[in-house]
C-alpha cells in the first residue's frame, strides 16, 4: 500500500486507524523477552513549546512523546543528509 516509511507517517498523520481498523477486535500482545531499546531522558521545555506539541499530537491522535520522537527523527535524518 505505501511505498516508503515516510509515506506511510504521512498518510496516518492525516487519516485516523479507527476507519480503517476494527479495534475492539484487537488482542493485547506482550513480548516480554524484547529488550527495550530507548533509554530515558529528562528534557526541559517551554510550557508554551510543549502545549503546541500537544495541540499537534491531539490533532493526530498520537501521544505526544510519540510525535516529538517522529519530529526528531525527521529532522536528525534531514541534517544528517550529505
Amino acid at each position: 500500500m505505501f511505498n516508503s516509511e515516510d509515506e506511510e507517517r504521512e498518510f496516518w498523520a492525516e487519516h485516523d486507524s479507527a476507519d480503517y481498523v476494527d479495534w475492539s477486535k484487537a488482542k493485547r500482545l506482550t513480548l516480554s523477552k524484547l529488550k527495550p531499546s530507548t533509554e530515558r531522558i529528562s528534557l526541559r521545555l517551554p510550557e508554551s513549546m510543549l502545549d503546541g506539541l500537544k495541540v499537534l499530537a491531539h490533532k493526530r491522535d498520537v501521544p505526544y512523546q510519540s510525535l516529538l520522537k517522529v519530529f526528531l527523527a525527521e529532522r536528525i535524518e534531514q541534517e544528517l543528509r550529505p
